[in-house]
């Protein structure tokens, strides 16, 4: 790590004001908002204001001289004694740019830079902060409000917009950390944790249900009750279904942003009775127009 007089400049018995007058001169060359796009530029910048915040403050300077702490205001191991951190200031680069006063007080553009970042400090907007919400599946495809609790155990109720998908990030204004002076509080950002249903499949505002049904229901057809998200619908099975038919409840789909809902495909698949049927059985070891039909030589077909 580089030394503080070599960023700056300056040999280590510099006065302050050899150390003030070489960081304003590389402070005015490599500000930010006067090279912008220039990343190793800004680097350096921020170099080259650590380096004097260290030297700026005699106390800081003394230390670093002494080996007490390294370029980065870090207490560095002494031997067999070492000192009271509980009042030491923060290590690694410095909380503010209090050092700096001084040449805020110019007429020249340099100056001015640096009250409108004052400013900007003074009056910084708080922080976003992130949070998961885990919500039902089922919750995702209507709208509703769903309470999350904060660390602190405070809660906000978050308006559940219908359709939302797993993934979805919701904003909360105003609901994030407290700024600073006339900032305003960030906002809070929600993920949302759509937990799946295992009934259902979603592709886009389509939805997808595997419904078992009996034997005598796909022969004779019938009308039965299916599962939705958000309850239950009549829907009519064909007479002669075959396992695989798929059929469409119209409009039970997820909401679509332009209006209107999706569709809900219901995959019909014939299941027996456990244990075997004697009349089952019976019946079909005697349908002869069973035995000649070959479904496989159909599906060719």
């Amino acid at each position: 790590m580089s030394s503080p007089y070599e960023i700056l400049g300056v040999a280590p018995t510099a006065s302050l004001d050899e150390i003030k007058s070489a960081y304003r001169r590389l402070a005015r060359k490599l500000h930010p908002d006067l090279n912008p796009g220039d990343k190793s530029g800004e680097e350096r910048f921020k170099d080259v204001g650590n380096a004097y915040r260290l030297l700026s403050d005699p106390d800081k300077r003394a230390r670093f001289d002494a080996g007490q702490i390294d370029a980065d205001g870090a207490e560095r191991p002494q031997p067999r004694y070492y000192r009271d951190y509980a009042d030491a200031e923060p290590s690694g680069h410095y909380a503010n740019d209090s050092g700096f006063a001084d040449f805020a007080d110019g007429d020249d553009p340099f100056a001015e830079l640096l009250r409108r970042q004052a400013r900007a400090r003074a009056n910084r907007r708080g922080q976003d902060l992130h949070y998961r919400l885990p919500i039902a599946f089922a919750e995702s495809i209507d709208a509703g409000t769903k309470r999350l609790t904060m660390p602190d155990g405070s809660t906000i109720d978050v308006t559940i917009p219908a359709g939302v998908v797993d993934g979805q990030i919701l904003r909360l204004k105003g609901k994030g950390a407290p700024g600073a002076g006339q900032g305003g509080p960030g906002d809070a950002l929600v993920e949302i944790e759509v937990v799946a249903d295992p009934r259902f499949s979603r592709d886009g505002d389509d939805l997808t249900l595997e419904l078992p049904i009996s034997l005598t229901e796909a022969v004779l057809g019938d009308r039965i009750r299916v599962a939705t998200p958000t309850g239950e619908a009549t829907m009519a099975i064909p007479p002669g279904s075959n396992s695989g038919t798929v059929l469409r409840l119209k409009g039970m789909g997820a909401p679509r942003r332009g209006g209107g809902r999706g569709d809900q495909y219901v995959r019909l698949t014939i299941v027996l009775p456990k244990g075997g049927d004697p009349e089952l059985t019976k019946f079909v070891s005697d349908w002869s127009a069973g035995k000649a039909f070959n479904p496989r030589g159909e599906a060719k077909a």
